[in-house]
C-alpha cells in the first residue's frame, strides 16, 4: 500500500473521527453540567449581583490566576456558563491577555533567572527562540494557536525571547479560537447545570440544536487550525 493511499484513507476517516469526538465531548459536558448543578447557578447569581463590576472583577481574577500559574481552562468554562458565548469570549480574552502581558513583563524585568531555569526543561524552546529572532510576531501567533508549551509557562518563557512587547500583544489574537471553544463548553455546562438545578430556562429545542451544531463546528475548525499551526511551527523551527 502506497503512502498516498494511506493518507487518502486517513482523510476519509477524519470527518467521522471528528464527529465522534464532538459527540463524546457533548456527553462529557452534559455530565459535567449535572455535577455542577448547584454551583454554577449560585456563582452566576453572585456575579450578576456585582452589576457592571462583575465582568471587571472576573477579568482581574483571570489575570491574577494567569500570573500565578493557575489553570485558566476552569475559569474559561465558568465564563462561558455565566456570561454566555459572546461576552464570555471577550471577557476571557481580555483577562488572559492582561495576565499574559503581566507575566511577560515579570519574566523580562523581574524574575529572569528563575524563569530560565524552568524553561531549561523544554529543549524545543531553543529552536523557538531562534525563530522568534527572525519572525517574532508570526511565531508567537502560531504558538498561541497551537502552543507547544503550557499557556502559563509560555507567557513567562516568551519574556526571555527577543520578541517585542507590542508584537507579543498583537499575537495574543491567536488565543481566540481556543478561548471560543472553551467558552462554548462552558455555555453548554451552564445550561445543563441550570436545568439540573431546577432553574427555568426559556429556551426551546431549536436553541439547543443550534448550540450543538455550533459546538461541533467550533471543535472541527479549532482542530484544523491547531494542526495547521503545528505544521507551520515545525517547518519554521525545524522541530
Amino acid at each position: 500500500m502506497t503512502e498516498a493511499t494511506t493518507e487518502a484513507r486517513a482523510s476519509r476517516r477524519r470527518p467521522w473521527l471528528l464527529a465522534l469526538v464532538a459527540a463524546a465531548v457533548v456527553v462529557l459536558l452534559v455530565f459535567a453540567g449535572r455535577q455542577l448543578a448547584g454551583v454554577i447557578p449560585a456563582l452566576a447569581e453572585r456575579i450578576a449581583g456585582l452589576g457592571v463590576w462583575g465582568p471587571v472583577v472576573f477579568v482581574c481574577l483571570y489575570a491574577a490566576a494567569t500570573v500565578a500559574f493557575a489553570p485558566g481552562s476552569i475559569l474559561t468554562l465558568i465564563a462561558g456558563a455565566i456570561f454566555g458565548i459572546a461576552r464570555g469570549t471577550v471577557i476571557v480574552f481580555v483577562g488572559a491577555t492582561t495576565g499574559a502581558a503581566l507575566a511577560f513583563l515579570v519574566a523580562r524585568y523581574l524574575a529572569r533567572s528563575a524563569i530560565e531555569n524552568k524553561v531549561a526543561d523544554y529543549p524545543r524552546f531553543a529552536a523557538i527562540d531562534r525563530a522568534i529572532g527572525e519572525q517574532g510576531r508570526k511565531i508567537v501567533f502560531l504558538l498561541r494557536l497551537s502552543p507547544v508549551f503550557p499557556f502559563n509557562l509560555l507567557n513567562y518563557a516568551l519574556g526571555l525571547t527577543r520578541v517585542r512587547f507590542v508584537d507579543y500583544l498583537i499575537a495574543s489574537l491567536g488565543m481566540i479560537p481556543g478561548t471560543l471553544l472553551y467558552v462554548y463548553y462552558g455555555q453548554v455546562i451552564g445550561d445543563v447545570a441550570a436545568l439540573a438545578s431546577g432553574v427555568e430556562v426559556a429556551r426551546d429545542a431549536g436553541y439547543y440544536a443550534v448550540l450543538g451544531v455550533g459546538l461541533a463546528a467550533t471543535i472541527v475548525v479549532t482542530t484544523l487550525v491547531t494542526r495547521i499551526a503545528r505544521r507551520a511551527l515545525r517547518e519554521i523551527t525545524g522541530d
